[in-house]
């Protein structure tokens, strides 16, 4: 059984889209654990992945790859997760801030945060500033993770942080933020708990948080 998940792992690694499901449903199949299959095979190779892109030997692309791979597994271990009421690390509400359309960075961290182990809730883009309020209330997060990738649409964070504390919501919950034009001393600047340079580091910050 330990073969199976040492297979999940490497078929994950290398961002293998066909083999990752089937493996975990052989996993399943032959009895083992459904946590054991997320936590011991699923969740370190994502971190794996996380570090060989800090290291430099995996780029995007390849974070990508392995990403979709760990989704596709995910579909079809979910179900058994569910049913075994396995808790998730956190939960992890995501959205692009009102005015801006770009998602490609976002998907990245929503997919590296799930391979971590978290629950996920994606607003999409052009999220509104009540949407973030409205989702904490829905979904009582621990974590609220909006994205910026224009210089005009940065101010929008600062009305959702805004509107969040306004609702009685902030010491509820963290913020952290990111993209392309935002920067720690940014996240400083308008009160947020963290920023995420990259995927790989969002899931480490999102982990230091919960």
């Amino acid at each position: 059984m330990e073969i199976l998940i040492n297979d999940i792992y490497a078929a994950i690694l290398k961002g293998d889209n066909a083999q990752t499901p089937e493996l975990i449903q052989a996993a399943l199949a032959s009895g083992l654990d459904a946590s054991k299959i997320l936590n011991d095979g699923m969740v370190p190779a994502m971190a794996e992945v996380g570090h060989l892109f800090e290291e430099g030997e995996y780029f995007v692309p390849e974070m990508l790859i392995s990403a979709r791979a760990m989704q596709s597994g995910m579909s079809i271990l979910r179900p058994s997760l569910i049913e075994q009421d396995v808790k998730p690390a956190g939960i992890v509400i995501i959205g692009t801030v009102k005015g801006d359309l770009h998602d490609i960075g976002k998907n990245l961290v929503s997919m590296m945060l799930e391979g971590g182990g978290f629950q996920i809730v994606d607003l999409g883009t052009d999220v509104p500033a009540q949407r973030f309020v409205s989702a904490i209330e829905e979904y009582a997060p621990d974590v609220i993770a909006m994205s910026a990738l224009l210089t005009t649409t940065m101010i929008n964070m600062v009305t959702a942080i805004d509107a969040i504390t306004t609702a009685g919501l902030r010491d509820k919950v963290k913020v952290i933020i990111g993209g392309a034009p935002v920067t720690y001393e940014y996240a400083i600047q308008i009160g947020a708990d963290g920023y995420a340079p990259d995927a790989s580091r969002a899931v480490n910050l999102t982990r230091s948080l919960v």
